[in-house]
């Protein structure tokens, strides 16, 4: 199975973002992360050491099993793209649109979401291959904003949406039609306590789980 196909199945589509995260706090770190529900995890590249920490979350993911995606995030440049792959991330992720960096992670067989604002970026990110599109920063764009993507882009397009959004904030971007939450600073800050991490990751699985079910408004 690809990365790009590993992505679309993958469940909750919650990404946590461990910036800042230390690779002695990352064993820890994820295994909260997993027994709350997380499936996918992110080190940005602005990290300390953030080779060694996607290479740790791998092992752990490995040893774990089942369908987890180890990332990079804040893949800026082709070196750093190269680096995060060879350190075991099977997903990248981007604050900005680089189609040199988006048709080298599918060439090397690994998703790959682009940051995108506006309509130009969002389309020219899905014709180089994107597998899904990170709306960022998502509060600046707004649900209304997110909306207006929505409308205009292929159905199945996925977006997800990153930047200043926290659980309180699902309801309203999934009603716009964002699929996915990037979580930085509402989950993780360099410091806090893994039982800190896991508490806050189980009530943030509890509300996109709530998203999905029947009885949740869509109106």
């Amino acid at each position: 199975m690809s990365a790009t196909e590993l992505w679309n199945r993958v469940t909750p589509k919650l990404i946590a973002i461990l910036r800042g995260i230390q690779p002695s706090e990352v064993e820890a770190h994820v295994a909260v992360l997993l027994a709350a529900g997380f499936r996918i995890m992110e080190v940005p590249l602005n990290s300390p050491q953030p080779f060694e920490s996607i290479a740790a979350a791998r092992r752990v993911a490995a040893e774990r099993g089942g369908d987890i995606l180890i990332g990079a995030g804040t893949v800026v440049t082709l070196e750093g793209a190269r680096d995060a792959l060879h350190a075991g991330a099977e997903i990248l992720v981007a604050p900005n649109m680089n189609p040199a960096i988006i048709e080298y992670a599918l060439a090397k067989g690994a998703a790959m979401l682009p940051g995108v604002v506006t309509p130009s970026e969002a389309f020219a990110a899905l014709e180089c291959g994107a597998s899904g599109l990170k709306i960022f920063p998502a509060h600046v764009v707004t649900p209304e904003g997110i909306a207006a993507l929505r409308a205009v882009l292929p159905p199945q397009t996925h977006m997800c949406a990153v930047g200043g959004v926290g659980e309180a904030d699902f309801p309203a971007y999934w009603r716009a039609g964002a699929r996915g939450f990037g979580l930085g600073g509402s989950l993780y800050k360099p410091g806090d306590a893994a039982a800190q991490v896991g508490e806050r990751a189980r009530r943030a699985v509890e509300a996109f789980a709530a998203l999905a079910s029947p009885t949740a408004s869509t109106s």
